[in-house]
């Protein structure tokens, strides 16, 4: 029988770094990401160095109305958590995007470090 252990990080926290992978700018990305990252899109999946992904962070603020639905979240280690949940959101320019997201996090001695993160686009009818 498996037992499952209580998850010993911090929810809220995890939460909010997530939030400002969203709207932050690449300072913040090189303050939160790992010294690498696995990304999977839809349009591209690779591991990217914390410079290369903070590159893809230029412009603050891209997202606006930001709505996080936390689905799940697992810790595997002590030291290790992977979350996923429901995003919605508003692109700078108008438009709607609502995705599933998968983000994993190591805990360093600077705090917790995203080392993975994914996004599957939900289809414009699964929207609403």
């Amino acid at each position: 029988m498996i037992t499952k252990k209580p998850i010993t990080a911090n929810t809220e926290e995890l939460l909010d770094i997530e939030r400002g992978f969203w709207t932050g700018d690449s300072a913040y990305y090189e303050a939160n990401a790992d010294t690498e990252c696995l990304v999977a899109f839809p349009q591209m999946a690779k591991a990217m160095t914390n410079a290369e992904l903070a590159e893809t962070a230029s412009k603050p603020n891209r997202w606006r109305g930001l709505d996080i639905k936390l689905k799940g979240m697992v810790e595997p280690g002590s030291d290790i958590v992977v979350l996923t949940y429901e995003a919605r959101a508003t692109r700078e320019k108008g438009e709607p995007y609502a995705a599933l997201v998968s983000t994993g996090y190591v805990h360093r001695a600077d705090g917790w470090k995203m080392m993975f993160h994914a996004q599957t686009p939900l289809e414009a009818e699964a929207q609403g």
